[in-house]
């Protein structure tokens, strides 16, 4: 049974991402924890106890921005992915936040349309991936 629960166990969050984001899809580890995090909730997904996957919210007023969301790969195409951003758009909600905002790879735009993200703004490039802003009223 998968789990997904607002944690303070940040250093299982970093490990997910430093797997994901800088093994696994190359982008650089000194920018992958930034001054965010400690202001950020954190979303952790547990199966069976073992992390695997995350996402953080830092609620900026009315403004939710949801990022560094990640599932390791074995756990990928089953809805995880979709159940870790209905609960950090859940998050936001609760904190306050009348939008939720997000950089979604561009890949990853039209997984993130069918969770009723829009996107807004011109594509803009992160490390050499093309990335699309997305937003989502609340």
């Amino acid at each position: 049974m998968i789990q997904i629960t607002e944690t303070t166990d940040t250093a299982a969050c970093y490990a997910l991402r430093h797997t994901v984001f800088v093994v696994e899809q190359g982008y650089t580890a000194e920018g992958e924890v930034d001054e965010l995090d400690p202001l950020s909730h954190h979303l952790l997904a547990l199966d069976r106890g073992t992390p695997i996957a995350t996402a953080r919210v830092f609620i900026d007023g009315l403004t939710a921005k949801i990022g560094r969301v990640c599932v390791l790969k074995p756990h990928r195409g089953n809805g995880l992915g979709a159940d870790l951003i209905r609960a950090a758009v859940a998050l936001s909600k609760e904190n306050g936040a009348q939008r939720a905002i997000l950089g979604a790879q561009a890949h990853a735009v039209s997984f993130y349309e069918k969770l009723g993200f829009v996107p807004y703004d011109p594509p803009y490039d992160d490390e050499g991936e093309p990335h699309q802003m997305m937003e989502y009223q609340a």
